[in-house]
């Protein structure tokens, strides 16, 4: 087995800037020029997308920017130790020890293995201090092959304390039978370095508070179950986790303390502390017996409410999209086939027609009310699944049949996508509270199945029904009567917003609000109302024009690129026409000063064009791949091609006559990326 760490992989007391992307950057071109990985920008990419999900600094100034990509051809590290010192959301300052973790898609466990032994002894005091020591490349790779080769990471514990892993699997206590019982899983996204790190510092943290604590990491090199005995004995569990536990019904009943695996790393004593009072409050969270937290904190303690609101919101969108992207699609290719007036005969048409016996249109007109019956069968699931899986957000899965109930009483009260958010919402609310109720041992199997089901359902489904739908379906018909009565200025004024938040973040939160709110409103459309297709074009558009805004922008004028950047640039055309605005985001982050204002500007121009023009998407998804969705189509790619054009030379402008950084600063074998 190769090294994973060489001389050439190392960057002792170098100037990076004090910019944490072009530090990553930096180390990824490292990984590239050493022959480990194809292509910096995608490495990049990857590792970024995994930092922008939780800050990978840890207390003691280290940082450990890792991700797993396609572009890794071998499990590699590449280390900096940087002067000055780079922030990278440490709670105690900047890191000036930093190890980038570069995994293949496909890693071996053995190579896995290793990666999660280097990341657990960097909590390891006396191998950090070597670490800051060394003289050379040469002592670090010493070092680090040292600590890979001496067996698992022992944490700093005492005896009592185990870690449950492939590579360390979980042991009764040999001593301190008399300590208090915790038990705890630790998981993060990728599985490498977290997972493993904040296991070893709950287990010390443990030990100094006199607790005996069990960890199962759920990482990427294997885990091992910890034992059911264990679980039993235990009087509190932790979950330290970015990711959904595996199996968690193991653990029913239990009170549980859930954060963020980093707050594992940060604040373990803390952690430990909560785990130990919830162990003796009888009205503390606890495990429900679905295997799902009933009433953890969901996304960790330091997540307030307009954090939670979002998360439980996108989890509906994400769930619903699905049933949207198929039925507007079938339906689109329905009036393709059958004209618009399939929507009058299509279930005639289905009922007293065959193969055998088609209608007088012939095939196409048969075919076109299949496939609308069908597209709208599936939108028909649209406002049900939005309030199911919000409720499922919330109270995990007894709140499923509440949420999908509620969103089929907002459907019988005309209470629209809005009655859904709102029955979603009420019926997370009640399933959650329910399930903290504490009951007798025998009634709990019931609960998960009868009771929470049937109480929630009675609750939400009752207060629409009695209090809330009609005032929604009121407010959802103001809402459709305004949307349909857009024209001239209010209508662009509209499409410059939502043009606007899809080029801000490409992507991100402001991004997924305004796809969120164009899909969710997507099955309210109709020939005689056409508002939501009208704003569904306008975010497909605008969210494609950055991508295509790059690359056009890396033909026009090559020399204000690097090498790296005009290859991704032909990517983005691919990504652009699919309406993947991460396209642009490789771009975004290494200029993004001048690529986002642009593709703002771009976006904006597109979705001011397509609601002026009365352009159309029945389809959410797709981009030009779904052309026979879109209602005046030769309006949406020139609305496209205008918004393209004017950020590509509004950004080469930028460049021009801005002032910047020099590209070659970029380039991988120019040595660290400027700030």
């Amino acid at each position: 087995m190769s090294s994973l760490i060489t001389p050439g992989l190392v960057s002792l007391d170098t100037d990076l800037g004090t910019d944490r992307a072009g530090v990553i950057r930096y180390l990824a071109s490292r990984v590239v020029e050493s022959g480990r990985a194809t292509d910096v920008e995608a490495l990049f990419a990857d590792a970024w997308k995994r930092e922008s999900q939780t800050d990978t600094g840890i207390p003691g100034g280290i940082a450990i920017p890792h991700c797993r990509s396609s572009a890794v051809t071998e499990p590699t590290l590449a280390m900096a130790r940087p002067a000055p010192a780079v922030d990278f959301g440490a709670p105690d300052g900047p890191a000036d020890l930093i190890f980038f973790i570069a995994a293949p898609d496909g890693a071996d466990q053995a190579h896995l293995t290793l990666l999660s032994k280097l990341a657990r002894s960097l909590i390891k005091p006396e191998f950090v201090g070597a670490l800051r020591s060394a003289k050379t490349p040469d002592d670090i790779v010493r070092l680090v092959d040292e600590a890979v080769a001496d067996g698992p990471a022992a944490p700093t514990a005492g005896a009592a304390s185990t870690v449950a892993s492939a590579a360390a699997p979980v042991a009764a206590p040999a001593a301190h039978a008399d300590r208090p019982v915790l038990v705890a899983v630790t998981a993060c996204p990728t599985g490498i370095a977290h997972t493993y790190m904040a296991a070893d510092a709950l287990v010390a943290a443990a030990d100094r508070a006199g607790v005996t604590l069990h960890v199962e990491t759920q990482g990427s090199s294997g885990a091992k179950p910890l034992d059911p005995a264990l679980i039993a004995a235990a009087s509190a569990v932790i979950f330290a986790v970015d990711v959904d536990v595996r199996d968690k019904g193991r653990f029913a009943g239990k009170p549980v303390v859930q954060s963020p695996v980093k707050r594992g790393i940060d604040a373990p004593d803390t952690m430990i502390a909560e785990a130990i009072a919830a162990a003796s409050n009888p009205n503390a969270a606890r495990v429900a017996d679905t295997g799902q937290a009933s009433a953890s904190a969901g996304g960790g303690v330091d997540e307030h409410i307009g954090l939670k609101l979002k998360r439980w919101l996108l989890t509906g969108v994400s769930y619903m999209i699905p049933f949207v992207a198929g039925g507007g699609l079938l339906i689109a290719l329905g009036f393709l086939l059958g004209g618009y007036d399939i929507t009058d005969n299509a279930a005639d048409i289905i009922v007293n027609n065959t193969l055998w016996n088609l209608p007088a249109g012939g095939a196409a007109t048969y075919f076109g009310a299949v496939f609308f019956m069908i597209g709208a069968a599936s939108m028909g699931f649209l406002v049900p699944a939005l309030a199911g899986y919000i409720a499922y957000a919330i109270a995990d899965r007894p709140g499923i049949a509440p949420g999908f109930v509620a969103g089929a009483v907002a459907l019988l009260m005309n209470a629209g996508f809005i009655g859904g958010l709102v029955g979603g919402l009420l019926a997370g609310a009640i399933a959650y509270w329910i399930g903290r109720i504490d009951v007798p041992r025998w009634l709990r199997s019931l609960m998960p199945v009868v009771i929470i089901p049937l109480f929630a359902s009675i609750g939400a489904s009752g207060l629409m029904i009695v209090l809330l739908g009609g005032p929604i379906a009121t407010l959802m018909g103001g809402l459709n009567d305004w949307l349909s009565g857009l024209t001239g200025v209010s209508a662009i004024l509209l499409g410059v917003i939502l043009g606007t938040m899809m080029c801000l973040d490409l992507g991100g939160p402001v991004n997924k609000v305004a796809y969120a709110f164009a899909v969710a409103g997507l099955a309210a459309g109709s020939i005689d109302n056409q508002a939501p297709w009208n704003i569904m074009a306008a975010v497909m558009a605008a969210g494609m024009v950055p991508p295509l805004a790059m690359a056009l922008a890396t033909v026009l004028d090559r020399k204000l690129f690097s090498p790296i950047e005009r290859e991704n640039g032909k990517a983005a055309w691919l990504l652009g026409a699919a309406f993947i605005s991460e396209g642009a985001i490789p771009f975004a982050a290494a200029d993004p000063l001048r690529v986002i204002p642009a593709g703002i500007l771009g976006g904006a121009t597109t979705g001011a064009i397509i609601m002026a023009a009365d352009v159309t998407s029945q389809a959410p998804h797709g981009g030009l791949f779904v052309f026979f969705a879109i209602g005046n189509l030769t309006m949406f790619v020139v609305a496209i091609l205008v918004g393209m054009v004017i950020s590509a030379l509004t950004v080469i402008a930028l460049k021009r006559w801005t002032t910047k950084t020099p590209v070659a600063a970029v380039e991988p074998a120019r040595g660290p990326v400027a700030a």
